[in-house]
């Protein structure tokens, strides 16, 4: 076996563990939604006394729902992060340079960032109800990384034989995974106030888990903090790229389709972080905004390698410039 093929079976590998920890998630988040308030009498009162206030039935909360589940689900996390961390150190090995040169590697990198941002804050607190989320896309990523976007591990373009390519390529690695897990921050921010509402399908019993995440004002801002963190990075990514593209090419910007969309990118994203410092934008519109941003994301990754051709067209499935 070569280091290139333990290296995707160790993709395999994480997928595998990953896709076991989603299922623990969602039995966990399962639990929760049936777990319902039980009515307990008070006891009545036994002095006789006329005036004494009528007694009746309150609803005291069932007891506590084990979460062995969902402790399950996290370390299972970690197994398949750190298998995840083992196949991209061993395909840059394979390769012989950085693991993050074109759409399979990047893919590999962004679900593990994804997943440790997740595990690093819930070391300081309780997000487990993000786990499904974010281990589900995690195995999306890891599957259509594997059959749609694969590549042989190999050399780069001349282009890309820079230490920018460790530097801009890895920061918009990290900001891009960080994006992901404040977009799942704000999906759920948007189904709890839609739940608490009124909103008929959401209310539904199967959807009471949604009663023990936080409320969605702590949701959103534990998103925007996340976004703000990235938003930082991805703005390191435009200035590094810039100055990546005039060693490369001799110009700072040349509007190419990769270069264009990575600027609205950013400038969804300020414009979101602008209206809610400034304008007070919060709650929906917010969480809206964050959508709306984060499907710039993946439009840029994936629509703008696929679709468009220019001198970001690294990915190996597309015609290269």
């Amino acid at each position: 076996m070569t280091v290139a093929e333990l290296s995707s079976d160790l993709v395999w590998a994480a997928a595998t563990a990953l896709t076991v920890a989603f299922v623990a998630f969602a039995i966990d988040l399962s639990r929760l939604g049936a777990k319902e308030p039980v009515a307990e009498p008070v006891a009545a009162d036994a002095s006789g006394d006329a005036d004494a206030p009528v007694t009746v039935a309150v609803a005291t909360p069932a007891k506590p729902v084990s979460r062995k589940a969902a402790g399950i689900g996290i370390s299972t996390g970690w197994l398949g992060t750190i298998l995840l961390l083992a196949a991209i150190v061993t395909r840059g090995i394979a390769a012989g340079r950085a693991p993050w040169a074109n759409m399979y590697e990047f893919t590999l990198v962004g679900a593990f960032v994804a997943m440790a941002v997740f595990l690093g804050v819930s070391l300081r607190r309780d997000v487990r109800f993000l786990g499904a989320f974010v281990t589900g896309l995690a195995v999306l990523f890891l599957v259509v990384a594997q059959n749609s976007f694969f590549l042989d591990a190999t050399g780069v373009q001349p282009a890309l034989q820079s230490y920018w390519l460790v530097i801009h390529v890895g920061v918009a690695i990290i900001a891009t995974g960080i994006f992901t897990v404040a977009f799942v921050m704000s999906v759920i921010q948007l189904l709890r106030d839609s739940r608490e509402n009124g909103n008929a399908f959401l209310g539904h019993p199967a959807w009471r888990w949604l009663d023990t995440t936080p409320r969605p004002a702590q949701l959103e801002a534990l998103s925007f903090r996340l976004n703000a963190v990235a938003f930082v990075l991805w703005t390191f990514t435009i200035i590094g790229g810039a100055i990546w593209a005039e060693h490369a090419w001799g110009r700072y910007w040349g509007w190419d389709p990769k270069e264009v969309w990575s600027f609205v990118v950013w400038v969804v994203y300020a414009a979101y972080l602008h209206a809610r410092t400034t304008r007070g934008w919060s709650g929906r519109r917010a969480a809206y905004f964050v959508i709306v941003g984060y499907a710039c994301v993946l439009f840029n990754f994936t629509g703008v390698n696929l679709i468009f051709n220019g001198k970001h067209s690294y990915s190996g499935i597309t015609t290269q410039e």
